[in-house]
């Protein structure tokens, strides 16, 4: 890979088979980037949560309105944007799935696992409205030719 950052974008209908596809994506991109099993797998598993966040909350399963997964490549990190066309939400208004009146609840518990297995994850306004849900995973260390090397993964 280069040291520009690359973009791949795609936009998904609000279908419940866009869910696997983002989870498709994410794993095939994840193997190229040469994470590891365990990284792939979590990896993978963040962005169904946030697809299947948009698909259920964001664009409250409306076939009128999109999901759009952006995942773009730095030198050090692997960038996925999940983005819907709702009407956004406070993430202080999502209850704790730790806390213990909450354990057995299904809410909040994507949005863990989405904070869990990424480097960086961040909730942000969509451009055009929305919310994109950023998650960034440094990339695996690799050594080059000439024995330097990039940052290691967390």
């Amino acid at each position: 890979m280069t040291m520009a950052t690359q973009r791949l974008e795609v936009t998904l209908d609000t279908l419940i088979e866009s869910v696997d596809l983002a989870e498709g994506i994410a794993k095939r991109v994840a193997e190229a980037a040469g994470f590891g099993e365990d990284d792939i797998h979590k990896l993978a598993m963040a962005v169904r949560e946030g697809a299947i966040n948009a698909f259920t909350y964001g664009n409250c399963q409306d076939p009128q309105k999109k999901i759009t997964l952006v995942i773009e490549f730095e030198p050090e990190k692997l960038i996925i944007h999940i983005m819907d066309q709702g009407g956004g939400f406070e993430v202080s208004e999502i209850p704790d799935p730790l806390a213990e009146e909450n354990l057995l609840r299904t809410s909040g518990r994507g949005l863990f696992l989405m904070r869990a297995f990424t480097d960086e994850f961040t909730i942000q306004r969509a451009p055009g409205g929305g919310t994109d849900l950023v998650m960034a995973k440094n990339l695996p260390r690799r050594t080059s030719d000439n024995g330097n090397s990039r940052a290691q993964a967390r």
